[in-house]
């Protein structure tokens, strides 16, 4: 093409490209052969040296230097500024022979890169590589600067080989890139990272930050941003790579071929990551068929998931499609929403088909898990899309943790239900903790480890119910009313802030209040109900006290006036039970007038104490209280005031006794021998139960 411009129009020559020293001769040989055109630099020491290897095997005649590419591209350079700054336009110039030079050059590195003969086996960006890219950028502004020219024999045929040379490149790039995207493994990055480093550091196109030909800089802080053992796990190098070659291409116009590679080669990437996860999307149907426990493995692997996605996916999708397409913002938004929106779609068909099945009261945990991931999952999208697709995702996410939310609160709310069907008919052996009472508190418990999720979804279930009934202030179903039983003076008053969840917490435990007292009243002893009284009482006030979260919401008058409450039921089990043996050993009608004693009267007495305290202990030493604590308090209390009366007792009468027949048959035990029996009660079936049962 060169040879042919001189030939037709020797004399022709524009005088404005004469002038601006445009077709100078720059002593360049006329490269025969697209895979003739080398670099010379044989003495690097660097790995750009194994070049010359190569060029022994070339005509040195067809070989360019360095420094004749240098000179090749400032021509170009300066053809492409004389054209784009022409006010003429209708006087289309001669292009010169610079610019056949300069396409075959291109077409020579596009060649060698195809063969294997100068593809780079690491991941760093050589001195090559740097000057390719450049190339493409100048010969893209060249097409442009001549393309604003009418077509004629002048500019026509150089328009048609530039762009073809051109559209070349961009296809070589376009691979190039799907390439990098999807082949640089994390395992390829880190096998060359120690090299490549060193390498990167000490070459020029690293430590320059030069200005590329789109007016954009290499970013060294991509180093701070990008290792091959983070997702998604391109080294620094890589994405170096990706930058300069979407900049290009974008530059060159080919924009849409460019996304196009990108988010393909990407949201196949995020799809290898979830198959990783073993997430599948699983059909409306089949969930609604699970049985719990497949469906609690599947609920399970679906956090998973979304906690990968908000914590690792998102934020690396993110961080890799700024950076690399960091001229165009916007863009970058473009693409990131396209990804996150698919995926946010597939992920939020879950949890709308899980809150649909059917409540139970253990699912309640694994649909707060459900709730936080959603939620969690709103800030990795923040600034990150598109600002019209950013509000709809982030409504789309809100609409799942209403659903879900929703579905919580009834299970909660359900347990109100299961206090209140819990009408067993046969009390508990031995005055004993029932099974609702650990089952409401340890359910309560748990609920209350998602205190601050919890009352998210109470307040947002509150509000919603409002607007469902047009903006009106409604009562919801789980607000705060006392029980008959509790006359207003429920012990569950919370001195704290009360909130929707609260109200719900202190409903419930008003609700079991209720419950254990109905249940007290199915022992015929009253001694017994007490007992069972005490018993539930304090398991409830020491989980309560166990718990800061229960203690935060139901606060610390709360567990003052429980406190006082279970001191009641104790009064009420001695004044019934031991009030009576004390009775006994009454002095009245004992000491006749005159300082007699009545000895048939003395006898009786100490034979009904004797009975009576067989009883009590016979009975009550199947009684439980398998709180150490509790029972080592009520063993103390009786003692202090048996012992003493027993004590007093027996040391006034004892000696008008002493010269009977059958004195032991009388007085049979000593204070000592009480004391003994005293400790054996409330033992209950201990082999059976475990004493610390939680």
């Amino acid at each position: 093409m060169a040879e042919n411009h001189h030939h037709h129009h020797p004399p022709d020559k524009n005088k404005s490209f004469v002038k601006n020293g445009l077709c100078d001769d720059i002593s360049l040989p006329s490269p025969r052969s697209p895979h003739s055109i080398m670099f010379s630099d044989t003495s690097s020491t660097d790995p750009l040296s194994s070049r010359s290897i190569e060029k022994e095997s070339l005509d040195q005649s067809d070989e360019l230097t360095s420094s004749h590419v240098r000179n090749v591209s400032q021509h170009i350079d300066r053809i492409t500024d004389f054209l784009s700054t022409s006010d003429d336009k209708s006087n289309p110039p001669e292009v010169p022979d610079t610019v056949e030079t300069f396409a075959k050059i291109i077409e020579s590195r596009i060649s060698k890169y195809n063969s294997g003969v100068s593809r780079s086996k690491s991941c760093k960006m050589t001195e090559e590589d740097s000057f390719f890219i450049e190339a493409v950028m100048r010969i893209s502004k060249l097409t442009n600067a001549i393309s604003e020219f009418p077509a004629n024999s002048n500019t026509s045929q150089s328009l048609n080989r530039t762009s073809m040379v051109l559209q070349r490149a961009m296809a070589f790039l376009e691979e190039e890139l799907r390439s990098l995207l999807e082949d640089s493994t994390p395992q390829d990055a880190a096998a060359n990272n120690s090299n490549n480093n060193k390498f990167l550091k000490n070459s020029s196109f690293k430590t320059k930050n030069e200005q590329l030909a789109d007016g954009s800089t290499l970013q060294e802080e991509s180093d701070e941003y990008f290792s091959d053992d983070e997702y998604p796990g391109y080294s620094s190098e890589i994405v170096t790579k990706m930058k300069r070659i979407v900049s290009a291409m974008i530059a060159a116009g080919y924009e849409n071929e460019c996304c196009q590679v990108y988010t393909i080669s990407r949201r196949n990437a995020f799809y290898e990551q979830l198959k990783k996860l073993e997430y599948e999307k699983i059909n409306m149907d089949d969930i609604w068929r699970m049985n719990w426990d497949s469906l609690e493995g599947e609920i399970k692997r679906w956090i998973n998931v979304v906690r990968s996605c908000s914590g690792t996916l998102f934020p690396g999708e993110k961080r890799l499609v700024q950076f690399v397409f960091a001229s165009r913002p916007a863009l970058s938004r473009g693409i990131f929403t396209n990804l996150a929106r698919l995926e946010v779609i597939r992920l939020l068909d879950f949890p709308g088909a899980v809150s649909m099945t059917k409540r139970a009261a253990e699912k309640l945990f694994k649909f707060l898990d459900m709730h936080e991931a959603l939620r969690d999952l709103i800030p990795a999208l923040t600034d990150s899309c598109s600002d019209d697709w950013e509000e709809e995702i982030k409504l789309e996410i809100s609409a799942a943790c209403d659903r879900i939310g929703k579905a919580a609160v009834n299970i909660f709310c359900d347990l109100e239900n299961s206090i209140k069907s819990d009408v067993a008919k046969t009390p508990v052996p031995g005055g004993a903790v029932h099974p609702l009472t650990r089952y409401v508190m340890n359910y309560m418990k748990y609920a209350c480890e998602y205190k601050e999720t919890l009352e998210q979804i109470f307040e947002q279930y509150e509000k919603l119910e409002q607007s469902a009934a047009g903006g009106t202030t409604v009562t919801p179903k789980f607000s705060h009313n006392t029980t008959p039983e509790s006359d207003g003076e429920s012990p569950h008053n919370s001195d704290t802030e009360q909130t929707p969840f609260s109200k719900q917490l202190v409903k419930v435990m008003d609700l079991l209040d209720s419950n254990l007292e109905a249940k007290s009243r199915l022992y015929r002893d009253i001694s017994l109900g007490y007992v069972f009284l005490m018993n539930n009482g304090r398991y409830i006030l020491q989980k309560v006290k166990g718990s800061s979260e229960i203690h935060h919401v139901m606060g610390d008058n709360w567990c003052r006036r429980r406190s006082t409450v279970v001191r009641q039921f104790h009064k009420n089990y001695q004044r019934e039970t031991w009030v009576r043996l004390l009775h006994i050993l009454s002095h009245e009608g004992i000491q006749l007038n005159g300082g007699k004693i009545n000895k048939p009267l003395l006898k009786e007495r100490f034979k009904n104490f004797n009975t009576v305290l067989e009883e009590i202990h016979k009975t009550q030493s199947t009684w439980v209280v398998s709180d150490e604590q509790l029972q080592s308090e009520l063993q103390v209390a009786i003692s202090a005031v048996v012992i003493p009366a027993y004590r007093s007792f027996l040391g006034r009468f004892k000696q008008y006794l002493e010269s009977s027949k059958q004195v032991e048959k009388y007085i049979k035990y000593q204070p000592e021998d009480i004391e003994t029996l005293i400790e054996g009660l409330f033992e209950g079936n201990y082999s059976s139960m475990a004493r610390r049962r939680t």
